[in-house]
């Protein structure tokens, strides 16, 4: 396959857009296992999500392109809500209630063939080389304390992730979804929207909370746990922001 056009670059892969189809390319050949359990993820979602009005790309192929591995699927039109947020600021309001109804559509699916959210968050916290051993303990027997749930939780939803077309409501980039806990994944959301566009962070979880009925602590009992997985990533302009969140023992 010849790639094209070069769309973006994420912390493993880069995207393309090549005849038609959206092209995640890995960026070295040590993440074959990355890439062939993204895909089987993702393949699993689009079969429990055929069911739902929400739409997902379809998976078409994994391959080797010039040595690395590449996951191929339908090229989506149109406009991101991240996009349409960042154009019409005055209606950000309207996109995160559309951003809320999405996550909580994604939240009914119950998903027992995923990996467990609760065990990918323990490998990540694990896996530090930023923090000591007794922040990692306390950090881990948090995480061990909350509730065990078998949700569908996407683990890395935010308004970029989401496309509006005539065909309807499409969710990308599935590659990261577990079985959980939606708090989490509501907390991880608050997380990226700090991190990306922090002015609507707190307007967005003030939303999911009221939607969903669930208490604003529960879901900010999280974010410590989320701050500290997301460290795993290894991006140097995100650890400031992220290393506070961990001191955080009890949030308000």
């Amino acid at each position: 396959m010849e790639l094209k056009n070069f769309i973006a670059s994420g912390d493993i892969y880069d995207v393309y857009e090549s005849d038609g189809m959206a092209v995640k390319v890995y960026k070295d050949e040590k993440y074959k296992e990355k890439c062939l359990y993204a895909a089987l993820t993702h393949a699993r979602c689009e079969t429990s999500l055929k069911f739902s009005d929400l739409k997902i790309p379809v998976l078409h192929e994994v391959s080797l392109i010039d040595g690395k591995w590449a996951i191929s699927m339908d090229w989506i039109e149109g406009k991101t809500l991240g996009q349409l947020i960042d154009e019409d600021p005055d209606r950000a309001d309207m996109y995160i209630d559309k951003l809320v109804d999405i996550q909580c559509e994604i939240h009914d699916q119950y998903m027992p063939l995923l990996s467990k959210l609760k065990d990918k968050l323990a490998r990540q916290i694990k896996s530090l080389g930023q923090i000591d051993e007794i922040k990692k303990y306390e950090l881990l027997t948090r995480l061990d304390s909350m509730p065990k749930h078998i949700k569908l939780c996407h683990n890395n939803f935010d308004p970029d992730c989401v496309i509006l077309n005539d065909e309807g409501t499409f969710v990308l980039n599935w590659g990261s979804a577990r079985q959980g806990n939606a708090s989490a994944d509501a907390a991880k959301t608050y997380l990226l929207l700090s991190l990306k566009r922090p002015a609507l962070a707190d307007k967005y979880l003030d939303k999911y909370c009221t939607a969903t009925g669930t208490s604003m602590h529960y879901v900010q009992q999280w974010l410590p746990i989320v701050a500290a997985a997301q460290l795993d990533k290894g991006i140097e302009e995100q650890k400031d922001l992220l290393m506070r969140w961990l001191d955080v023992v009890d949030w308000q």
